[in-house]
């Protein structure tokens, strides 16, 4: 019988095996294809004066 180890304690290859068993699959999805493309990441100039430029 093993003896117990705690997961800190824990060799490198031990922790990336433990990992992996954990680790499930995506079943084929494309995680990265399912990001929102959102308006805050364009960096939009706004008008210093913007009351100057309605009139």
């Amino acid at each position: 019988m093993d003896k117990f180890v705690s997961y800190d304690k824990m060799r490198k290859k031990d922790k990336k095996k433990v990992d992996s068993s954990k680790r499930g699959s995506w079943n084929g999805v494309d995680p990265a294809t399912k990001v929102v493309d959102t308006d805050k990441r364009r960096y939009r100039r706004k008008p210093k004066h913007p009351k100057s430029y309605e009139e």
